[in-house]
This record gives structure tokens, sequence and C-alpha cells, in this order.
């Protein structure tokens, strides 16, 4: 896992923190190698993986499936996990001082899943998602519990445009007093997209106020579409 590792460490993160002030969202290029893409999605059908499946149209979420890991997680998503959260949660902290909440998340993620466990969230969140011709996501948060951590990652296992088409990643920003934003990335194969899960801070003239978004993905028009979710923090059911 030295690779996936080192490739965290070299991004560029005093940009990537000036992105996500700015914007809520950040992409991390290249994360993933052609063959962990096709490793993850060839790993969909065995279900030891798994804990649980959902269907997506039978919750009127959307249409498609997902299936969130079961503890322990494969080598590669516990790694990336691992990695990238000593870089995320000086960001949230940052989020949380301004807007004066008072939460200070702590700097490994061995620490916040040992809050989660403490409040009862014990069950795994990372999770993979298949979309078909037809699939789409509706706009949504990925809470899980009163224990959460404020950014999360999804990594991009299909090529646009190639295997499939359609599918944009859409994030929407509900700004107050106002009409809501929407935002429209389409990372390639391998890319990683780190992004708020419940609000980022934004100065107005009399100091930060929170900008509430929410995520979701644009209809497939055709071909098949996998992702990868990665949340820090852990679920009650």
């Amino acid at each position: 896992m030295s690779t996936i590792v080192q490739k965290i460490e070299a991004l560029d993160w005093p940009a990537l923190t000036e992105a996500m002030h700015q914007n809520g969202y950040a992409t991390l290029s290249n994360l993933l190698t052609n063959e962990q893409c096709e490793a993850l999605k060839a790993s969909y059908d065995t279900s030891a993986l798994y804990r649980k499946t959902v269907t997506m149209a039978r919750y009127r979420f959307g249409l498609g499936e997902y299936k969130y890991f079961n503890y322990p997680l494969p080598d590669l998503i516990q790694t990336i996990r691992e990695t990238l959260y000593p870089y995320l949660a000086p960001i949230a902290n940052a989020w949380f001082k301004v807007l004066n909440i008072d939460t200070v998340f702590p700097l490994t993620h061995a620490e916040l899943v040992q809050q989660c466990h403490q409040n009862g969230q014990t069950k795994a969140t990372v999770l993979i998602l298949k979309y078909g011709t037809g699939g789409f996501n509706t706009l949504h948060q990925d809470l899980y519990g009163d224990v959460y951590f404020p950014i999360q990652l999804v990594l991009f296992l299909n090529e646009p445009n190639k295997d499939y088409f359609g599918g944009e990643f859409v994030l929407t920003q509900q700004i107050p007093r106002a009409q809501s934003k929407a935002l429209v990335v389409s990372p390639q194969k391998g890319d990683g997209l780190i992004f708020t899960t419940n609000f980022k801070p934004e100065k107005g003239t009399k100091g930060y106020y929170r900008i509430f978004m929410k995520h979701g993905v644009s209809e497939v028009k055709a071909g098949e579409r996998h992702t990868l979710g990665i949340i820090f923090h852990d679920a009650i059911s």
C-alpha cells in the first residue's frame, strides 16, 4: 500500500485546502490506478465483503444499487481512509472554528472511529455504487448519526464518455435567501473527489455563515457507472 500512501502525501495539499475553503469540493487526480479500479469493480459480486445491499428505487433514492462494506475493510480502502483523514481534519476544524461550532475533530482516524463507537455507531459506511442506463442518485447528505465528519471522498471507477455517458456528479449549494446553485463535475477514471458532507463556511459582511450542500448523480444515458464512497464516520445501522 506504499504507492497509495505516497500518492496522497504528494498531493498539493495547500491548493486542495484552498479549493475546499472556496468551493466545498476538490479533485484528487489519478489517485487510483486502472488495475485498482478494475479490481474494485470486479469485487462487486463478492458477497462476503458486504454487510448490506440497498436497491435505490425501493427507498426513492434514485435508480441503481449500492453495497456497504463490512469490517474489516479491504486493505486499499482502509489505507486510503486512514491516510487521507489527517489531511482533512484541519480543514474540518477550521470550518467549525469560524462557524463557532463547539466541536474539534481528532487528528487521527482511529480516534474518530473510537468516538463513533462510543456513540453506538459501529457499522462501516464505505460503499460501492453501481448504475446502469437510466440510473441516477437523488440529492442527499451522508450523516448516519450524531457523530459525523464533514468531509467525504468519492472515487470514480469508470471512464466517462467511454464506459458510460451522462452520470455527472452533481453538487448543490443552498444559499440563504437565494436560489440554490448547481455544480456539475466529471472526474476521470481513477480520480477522487473530496467534498463537504453537510455544509461549508462562507464569509459574509457580518461574519461566517453556513452554505449547506447536497450531492447526487445525474441520469446515466448509456453504459455502466461505478463509484466508491469513503465516509470517515461509522453508522448506527
